[in-house]
């Protein structure tokens, strides 16, 4: 059996789950015991990783389920709507399958999303697991029960919280992911440092070159790190009434990129990092933050091989595009911003003072 590292989402009423990281977990038996009784399941992946990845899953399904279907989708952000995810729900009702029907997010962020917000609204909710397999999915957007599709005024707009049963992050399918997708993965890595352990971040600073050398060991540490942060902050605050908002360091000007440009421009974890640059300098703007945290997170984003000059959509489309942000409260744009390291809050920022941050970094 291969070494397993176990994280737990401790949730109320039944909900609490593991989330099992290690390298082998697709092919490994015990993966897939313990799971919800039914007679079938649906894999529902994309068309990149279904070729690598949904056999080999169906087989080791088949032992548990009489019967294992697919639904591949198209691969990108902007297929991440009403259209894949109606394509999931013909799926399941032209094959009447019931509401024990377990089903399998397998591939990244966008499958995950997908497929989880389709087992919320299917017969009012049906149990599914989070197969992810980018870096990004595996170490933030499996875990936590967050679940969306896009709309074009808005990221992730249109969604539920809806936990899965289980998440199993093999870090062996690691292996095939582009190196630009492993780069925007490291975003999300490099966030939980400033919001939630300095330590970790001092450590990912240290280990950045093996990370990007997919060393085995050290991706390992940075999924297991990853997912203890936020089972943590999930656990006492799942449905967003503040603390976990602290996870959304620099998605705020990151989802305005992301609509901004255009669904799949640029990567998720590519704005992110963008926008924690940015959210950065409003933190030293605010008087939170010294000069010179803003230069090291920029650094190490650049190390990373991530972008730190936003594109030039011009104030006044920013700020439209970032009222439209789930942390808008009554036209008011809140940032999470970094309080001291390892410390991060939930900020009004004056649209001035955001002005003066995109045109100091040649986003006007």
């Amino acid at each position: 059996m291969p070494a397993i590292d176990t994280v737990h989402i401790a949730l109320p009423d039944d909900r609490a789950y593991e989330i099992r990281i290690g390298a082998g977990l697709l092919n490994e038996p015990a993966s897939w015991q313990g799971l919800p009784k039914a007679a079938a399941a649906v894999i529902v992946s994309n068309e990149t990783v279904a070729p690598l990845y949904a056999e080999r899953l169906r087989e080791r399904l088949l032992a548990v389920y009489r019967r294992v279907d697919f639904v591949v989708l198209p691969d990108g952000e902007q297929h991440k709507g009403w259209e894949s995810l109606n394509r999931i729900c013909d799926h399941l009702l032209g094959e009447a399958l019931d509401r024990k029907t377990v089903l399998f997010a397998l591939g990244g962020g966008v499958i995950g999303d997908m497929t989880g917000f389709a087992a919320a609204i299917y017969m009012r909710g049906v149990p599914f697991i989070q197969v992810p397999t980018t870096l990004l999915a595996q170490v933030d957007s499996s875990v936590g029960g967050k679940t969306a599709i896009n709309h074009p005024l808005g990221k992730n707009m249109i969604g539920a919280f809806y936990q899965p049963e289980r998440v199993i992050a093999d870090l062996d399918t690691l292996d095939t992911l582009p190196e630009r997708e492993l780069r925007a993965g490291l975003a999300e890595v490099i966030k939980y440092g400033p919001i939630a352990d300095a330590g970790f971040l001092c450590w990912i600073e240290d280990n950045l070159d093996a990370l990007l050398a997919r060393d085995k060991a050290v991706l390992a540490y940075a999924v297991r790190r990853s997912c203890e942060i936020k089972a943590d902050v999930v656990g006492q605050d799942e449905k967003e009434q503040g603390l976990r908002a602290i996870l959304n360091f620099g998605h705020t000007i990151g989802h305005a990129i992301e609509s901004g440009l255009g669904y799949g421009e640029w990567l998720h974890g590519e704005a992110v990092a963008c926008g924690m640059v940015l959210a950065a300098d409003l933190s030293q703007r605010m008087g939170l933050m010294p000069t010179d945290f803003t230069a090291r997170l920029k650094a190490l984003i650049e190390r990373a091989g991530l972008p730190v000059v936003p594109p030039r959509l011009g104030v006044e489309r920013y700020l439209q595009l970032m009222r439209v942000d789930k942390k808008a409260e009554a036209g008011a744009i809140r940032f999470v911003l970094i309080e001291a390291l390892g410390r991060a809050g939930l900020h009004a920022v004056p649209d001035a003072l955001i002005a003066e941050t995109l045109a100091a970094h040649g986003a006007a």
